[in-house]
Parts: structure tokens; sequence; C-alpha cells
């Protein structure tokens, strides 16, 4: 924890240096302007780990600023980086420009060299040697005009500055807002004919904390009771905090309502929150909590096999035991229908060993922040929706929440109704 916390550190202040470079250093020329963006990069790339830490020590005042400044530098810093090509082009034009402007006849005319010279009889005598070449000129060719260079870097820091300022804006409408329906239809090869249309519905990444509270909950509870859904499951990341802190905030669960329950798989994040008491609340809430067991679903003369495991990043014992494939998915009759509630989709790659049918996961939040989707698929199988893994049908769900800053850009919130069809 103590490497992974320095490194951190040691990219958050290489991230400020470089911003302050752009957007300070290059557009300012030495004096007072200067040291106020310097100040003003120090004390953000401080806000960073201190939102970081406080949060997760319940000082919530600093979510506000901490998490929306670290949406804003994300896009600060990707849209500099893009911008950097075009800034190279231009600064070469410019040059190149600058060098031909010096004209080549702006060099002085040469001295008469070994001119003749009068003679004492003030004839002019032949100089008494070879003539000399005259020498070259020294001709200073700035590299560029530094008033056009200083317009360059101010116009990329506005359009930067006020294009991520648009992007965190457009996100944090997106994150705060409704989470959006999704209706998914998954066909399941041993899926008994009279359990066709069997509906599930799915959330994930409620992510209750700092800046989100028991209004979130009561609005998802509100919007899954609508569905009329057959099964509700919950797959983990519910919480960023203690029972004491978020208690008050989860109990509107109590209120989910199904036809044959309600399930609760943990998340990784419960494993930062107290994962005992938080296991403990949910199922004094009503929610059947599958921890690494599986649960018989008959219905409409039909059965279902609905198992859960814990997160897989779970280290422990107990109730924070790890993810234990073999006891959820062992020993059961494979002619039925499996249906696996992981909060990873990672955790496919060893569901699949055992024959799943279909994994309902979380976790990648669809990415929250686009582009940062792309640096998730190097961890996770399926990013968003439908996916196959080792021949395991897997669909993740965006999530309901978010985590870090009230952004979504690219992956609205989600809550997702699942439909099983029959072949």
């Amino acid at each position: 924890m103590a490497t992974f916390v320095g490194f951190a550190v040691l990219v958050t202040a290489l991230i400020h240096l470089y911003l302050w470079t752009r957007l300070v250093r290059d557009t300012t020329g030495p004096g007072r302007w200067r040291r106020i963006g310097g100040l003003a990069a120090l004390l953000l790339a401080l806000l960073v780990p201190a939102t970081m830490a406080g949060t997760r020590n319940g000082t919530y005042w600093l979510a506000w600023p901490g998490y929306l400044w670290l949406a804003l530098m994300f896009y600060l810093l990707v849209l500099l980086l893009v911008l950097e090509v075009p800034m190279a082009v231009a600064k070469l034009v410019l040059r190149r420009r600058a060098a031909v402007a010096e004209p080549a006849a702006a060099a002085p005319e040469p001295a008469l060299v070994g001119a003749a010279e009068p003679s004492a009889a003030g004839s002019l005598a032949p100089p008494a040697g070879p003539v000399a070449d005259p020498p070259a000129a020294a001709v200073d060719l700035p590299d560029h005009d530094p008033a056009r260079r200083l317009l360059l870097a101010r116009g990329a820091a506005i359009f930067a500055g006020l294009t991520a300022a648009g992007i965190t804006g457009y996100g944090v409408r997106t994150a705060m807002g409704p989470p959006q329906l999704d209706r998914v239809r998954i066909p399941l090869a041993k899926l008994p004919r009279s359990m066709d249309g069997l509906r599930i519905a799915t959330v994930s990444d409620i992510h209750l904390g700092p800046l989100r509270g028991r209004a979130h909950t009561a609005r998802i509870v509100e919007m899954i009771n609508r569905m009329d859904a057959d099964l509700v499951a919950v797959v983990g990341d519910l919480v960023d905090g203690s029972v004491a802190e978020l208690g008050e905030a989860a109990e509107p669960l109590r209120d989910l309502r199904s036809r044959y329950g309600s399930f609760f798989v943990t998340g990784n994040h419960e494993y930062y929150s107290g994962v005992e008491e938080w296991v403990r609340e949910v199922d004094r809430l009503g929610l059947r909590v599958l921890q690494n067991e599986r649960q018989e679903i008959r219905a409409r003369g039909g059965v279902l096999d609905l198992a859960g495991v814990n997160d897989v990043s779970a280290a422990g014992t107990g109730l924070a035991a790890p993810a234990d494939y073999a006891a959820a998915l062992g020993d059961r009759d494979p002619s039925r229908p499996v249906v696996l509630l992981a909060h990873q989709p990672v955790a496919a790659h060893e569901a699949a060993k055992f024959g799943v049918d279909l994994q309902l996961s979380g976790h990648t939040h669809g990415g929250q922040m686009a582009p940062f989707n792309l640096a998730v698929k190097l961890q996770q199988p399926v990013v968003s929706g439908l996916g196959k893994v080792d021949g395991t049908t897997v669909y993740v769900t965006n999530g309901a929440g978010f985590w870090g800053p009230p952004v979504r850009v690219g992956a609205p919130p989600q809550v997702t109704l699942v439909e099983l069809r029959a072949p």
C-alpha cells in the first residue's frame, strides 16, 4: 500500500508539473502572474491526495472541490497531450517562416580586402598578394517569433481549459442525473420454455458515500420496483464508508420488491468499508447475500441456479473470504441453467471452467470517464454491455453511481432489466 501511495503521489506531482508548464510558464512571463500560477498548481497538487485521504476518514467537505478538480485535471491532461502534435507542427512552421523572413541580402557588403593601395607617387599599385574572400556575415536568425509563440501557447491553453470545463460540466450533469433504464434479452440454451422471459433487475456500483446518500438509494429502489421484476441482483460496490456513516443511506433497500427475492454479492469497495458489518446489514435489509453459494430459483414450473461469489479482490476468512467458485458452482445439476453474480467481469475466466451460462457484473462503470474506458479494457475482458469470455456470456452494467469524481462521460449511469429467453 505504501508503494502504491508513493507512486500515486509521484504521478500526481508530475501531472501538475506538466500542467503548470503548459498553462502557466508557457503563457506568462516572469513576474507576479507566473508566481500566482505556480502557487495555484502546488495547492491543487496537494488537494488531490488530501481529498483521497480525507473522504476515507469522514472529511466530506473536501469531496466536491477535490473530486471536481480531479476530473478537470484529467481532461486538461488529455487535451493538452492531444494538442502536443499540432503545437509542435505549428512551432516548426513558425521557425521556418522566421528563417525565410531574414533576407539573404541582410548581410553587409563585403569590404575591399586586398584592394589596390595608393603608392608613394599617388598612383594605384596592384595588391601584393591574392585577394582573400570576404568573411561571411554573422546573421542571427531567431528560433521563431516570440510574440507568435506566446499567442500559440495561450490559444492552446484557452482551448484546453474551456473544453475541459465543458466536458466536466456535462459529465457532472450526467452523473448526478437519474440512471437510464436499459433492457437486454439474453438467450440461455438450458432455460426451460416455461421460464422464458424471466426478468432480473440488475444494478451495481451504487457507491453511497460522501456525494451520494439516501435520496440516491430511494430513487434506484423506486426505479427497480416499477420494473415488476422476478429477481433483483445488486452486484457489488454498494458503499464507500462504514455502516455507522452510511447505514441510514442504505435503508431504502428494504423496500425492494420482486417475485422470487433480492440478492447481493460483495464488490471490492465493501472490503474497504468493513465487509463483515455490511454483509450483516444488507442481510438485515432483506437482501440475500450470496457468499460463494447458490440458490435454487423455482419459477413457472422450471428451475434455475442463481450463484454468487465474493469479489476477486477479497482476502481474509469468514465473511471476508475470497471468491470460491467450487463452493458456489460445484456439485450441481449440469442440466440446469446457472446465472452467476460476480462483481468484476474478470471473474468469468474462472466461472467458465464451471460451465456458467451467464455472468452478471459491474465494477467497470463502463469506463465512467472516456477515454479512460480504453485503460479499463487492459484489465477487464468486458467493459460495458454483452460479451463472451471463454464461452460464457457476460453482461456488464455501467452502474448507478460513480466513484471519485461526480462525472460520467460516455458511460451514463444505468439500471438494467435482463430478460432471459429460452431457445
